[in-house]
């Protein structure tokens, strides 16, 4: 079987710390490791399975920091890969 690439942009691999928080309903903060950036977006691994789908964090890491979208999870091993759509960047 054949896996079809569907990716709208080129992703880079990235590297550094990233730290996201949102409140649920307190505020929580999670630090991460940066894998990858593209033009809007960015994946983190970290180990916080309770992100949502659609959840609204807070972000920074090198090279950017602002708003982003939790897009998927993907739960590998005791690590979880988090995809962020950025929607405001800073």
């Amino acid at each position: 079987m054949t896996v079809r690439e569907q990716r709208r942009e080129q992703r880079r691999e990235a590297s550094g710390t990233v730290r996201i928080s949102f409140s649920d309903p307190q505020l929580l903060q999670i630090e991460g490791r940066l894998m990858d950036v593209s033009a809007s977006g960015f994946r983190m691994t970290h180990g916080f399975p309770s992100l949502a789908a659609g959840q609204l964090v807070e972000f920074t890491h090198l090279e950017a920091r602002g708003h982003a979208r939790v897009m998927w999870n993907r739960i590998v091993d005791e690590r979880v890969e988090t995809g962020f759509l950025v929607i405001a960047a800073g």
